[in-house]
């Protein structure tokens, strides 16, 4: 049986330990008490552990006794440069040199592909750089993790998936909430979402089918139009719609690709964001 330890077990990391506690022996972090006694009684266990940048917390170096670790903490990215999650990533790093965990699944996001519109969708292997990145901290993030990754000699300290997800909505994340009543709304562009149930669902396969040393894009195959998004939730929940939308062109869209882990036979529960179910 896997040893699997999740840190964050927030709106993703949860339900992922719930698909993985009946196959796997999972232990997750968080950092409140009330948190944690709230995992216990859904038979979750967690110690809590913060990255504040130093490692702070109690008993969590049993996080890193497992052979799989989910790391799972996004940047902050509203304040600050970046230079406090890529701190934070520094002394996990440190963390899992003197480790026992062999392979480690890293939650990135589809924001570090360039914020240019391509002709196509960005798959997995467009070339990313400092240049072009549209999010620099998440690129370096990902480029730390993938140095420490990789020992002087050229072989694996551990091994390494990423996974971007795009918008993760669903369940109590309603994208009308934020644009409700709102006046010139961007409704003309395509949607990269993929649901809660789903990105869990995403994270408990890769660890399932030991899909290592790869990156996947997260994103629900299908990419209909913000528009048609707002008006059906605002028909559904009774939420008023954006009072008004940008008054621009359809068909300019930067779409990213979720052929590669389709390949892999994994199927997405909700394909299309105009089925995402959330709960009002």
């Amino acid at each position: 049986m896997n040893t699997v330890s999740i840190i964050g077990l927030g709106w993703i990391g949860t339900p992922t330990a719930h698909l993985l506690k009946d196959s796997c022996q999972v232990i997750g972090s968080t950092t409140s008490s009330e948190k944690q006694a709230k995992l216990a009684s859904e038979v979750i266990k967690a110690v809590r552990f913060s990255l504040s940048p130093h490692p702070e917390g109690l008993g969590f170096n049993a996080l890193f006794q497992s052979e799989i670790l989910i790391v799972n903490i996004p940047p902050r990215t509203r304040t600050g440069d970046g230079t406090f999650h890529l701190e934070q990533l520094k002394y996990l790093k440190s963390l899992l040199a003197n480790s026992a965990v062999k392979k480690v699944l890293f939650v990135s996001s589809t924001g570090v592909y360039p914020s240019e519109n391509l002709e196509g969708k960005y798959a997995e292997d467009f070339p990313l750089s400092l240049e072009n990145t549209g999010h620099d901290t998440i690129f370096r993030a990902e480029q730390l993790l993938e140095a420490s990754a990789t020992l002087s000699t050229g072989e694996r300290n551990y091994d390494l998936t990423i996974v971007r997800f795009g918008g993760l909505l669903g369940d109590d994340r309603i994208p009308l909430r934020y644009f409700t009543g709102k006046e010139n709304v961007a409704g003309h562009t395509r949607v990269n979402f993929i649901h809660r149930q789903d990105a869990a669902r995403m994270l408990a396969w890769i660890v399932e089918k030991g899909l290592w040393n790869q990156t996947f894009n997260g994103v629900a195959p299908r990419h209909p139009l913000r528009r048609e998004i707002y008006e059906k939730l605002s028909r559904e929940t009774g939420m008023a719609p954006p009072a008004s939308y940008q008054n621009e062109p359809e068909g300019n869209d930067r779409l990213i690709s979720s052929e590669k882990i389709l390949a892999t036979g994994f199927e997405f529960d909700f394909p299309d964001p105009l089925d995402f179910t959330y709960v009002v």
